[in-house]
């Protein structure tokens, strides 16, 4: 695995699969056989299981202190983005979340008590192939080539498959499905590593490396590949079918339900746009590319638009975001300062003006928590989120740990372009 990048603050911060546990009935999604994927039911059982088992729940080195990819593997963007802290040392998080000095209100500088003292010392001596699961780059990089691989299956194994009624309609949804999730893949990849591999082929790897610029136009090629499928569907009941075994049913509410192909292709443009903005720096931005942004944006979700979202599910970890462990947000949420796995970081606190009324449903001051100092001085804490919010009207809620009430955006939302 290749030095990283950078981390991008998403403001990811939950999700949800234990109920849909019976509809990933699947042997294994890396690889499929005729008996378990050649059929109707097993392709759509293979195609769920692809991205909520293989990308966002499945890995094959897990820790439970920092969960799955929605509170792990997003966990590591929130620690680097300054939103939380940790104190426990699992995958080097706390060390990598100190920032390599500290300056007081009295000015004093504070430098990061780790050794190595820098976050660029300790990613180059943690970020190789003998640390496996202790390497906090991994599991990103191993969530999203995990999603790629099974998606892979699904792209060989569905031209087998004979499906009942529209034929070709479900078979060009489960395609753009598959190359959707892809693109989706290989955008992260390339927003986050230096490099990275193009796999079109179910496991195996050619491991030949190309610049994440390369992973960018490979991500923009599937999604434009979804895409073109898309606009050959006109929808119908068919469609609605498939797209509906293929999102988890408890998925399909709030701002998640069953897109329509124009819905898709706007959720497309969405992530086209931020393949852009993401990786250009500012400096760099062509008018050219500036247009892009703006036409790909203008094109994309609308505000009255269903997404991809995942939902809590169960309070345990045997989903893809349980309602108490499987999110950021749900493993920072407590009664005082401090209380969970996850600190809120008065970094964060400090981003919301004066009278915003978010800052004033979402969270609350209590007894200050003190962390080891060992583990550096920059996430000790006043501030906690509140379970729900406060219940003022109209003002968003930021997180809960109630079974079944916190949705997250999986890729494109409206709020980003907008």
């Amino acid at each position: 695995m290749n030095i990283i990048k950078k981390y991008i603050l998403m403001g990811t911060m939950a999700l949800s699969l234990a109920s849909c546990q019976d509809q990933l009935d699947i042997k294994n999604p890396n690889l499929p056989t005729p008996q378990s994927a050649s059929t109707e039911s097993g392709i759509l059982s293979l195609g769920l299981g692809a991205v909520y088992a293989n990308g966002f729940r499945d890995l094959k080195y897990y820790d439970g202190v920092n969960g799955r990819f929605w509170a792990g593997a997003i966990g590591f963007h929130e620690l680097m983005g300054d939103v939380v802290g940790i104190e426990a040392a699992n995958q080097y998080a706390n060390q990598l979340a100190c920032p390599d000095v500290v300056t007081l209100d009295n000015g004093n500088k504070v430098l990061n008590p780790s050794v190595p003292n820098t976050q660029l010392a300790l990613i180059r001596s943690v970020n190789v192939n003998s640390n496996a699961g202790s390497n906090p780059l991994y599991f990103e990089w191993g969530y999203m080539y995990s999603l790629n691989n099974a998606c892979n299956a699904v792209l060989e194994v569905v031209e087998g498959v004979t499906f009942s009624g529209d034929g070709a309609t479900k078979k060009n949804t489960i395609k753009a499905w598959a190359y959707f999730w892809k693109g989706f893949a290989y955008a992260r990849i390339g927003s986050i590593y230096y490099a990275g591999v193009v796999n079109d082929k179910s496991g195996v790897t050619n491991g030949k490396y190309l610049s994440k610029e390369d992973i960018i136009k490979e991500s923009n090629s599937n999604l434009d590949k979804a895409a073109t499928i898309l606009g050959t569907i006109n929808g119908g009941a068919d469609y609605t079918a498939i797209l509906g075994k293929l999102i988890p049913d408890y998925c399909q509410k709030g701002k998640g339900g069953i897109l329509t192909p124009d819905m898709w292709v706007r959720n497309i443009n969405t992530l086209k746009a931020r393949n852009i903005l993401v990786n250009t720096p500012v400096k760099s931005m062509t008018a050219a590319q500036w247009k892009s942004i703006s036409d790909l944006a203008n094109a994309g979700i609308k505000a009255t638009d269903y997404i991809f979202t995942g939902r809590s599910n169960n309070a345990g970890d045997n989903d893809f975001v349980g309602s108490q462990n499987g999110s950021v947000i749900s493993k920072t949420i407590s009664s005082a300062a401090g209380g969970n796995t996850y600190k809120l970081s008065e970094r964060f606190i400090q981003e919301f003006k004066a009278g915003d009324k978010r800052l004033a449903n979402n969270f609350k001051t209590t007894t200050a928590w003190v962390g080891d100092a060992s583990r550096g001085n920059a996430f000790n804490t006043r501030y906690t989120v509140i379970d729900g919010g406060l219940g003022a009207a109209g003002v968003v809620v930021y997180g809960t740990q109630k079974e079944g009430e916190y949705e997250l955006a999986l890729a494109g939302n409206y709020e980003e372009m907008n």
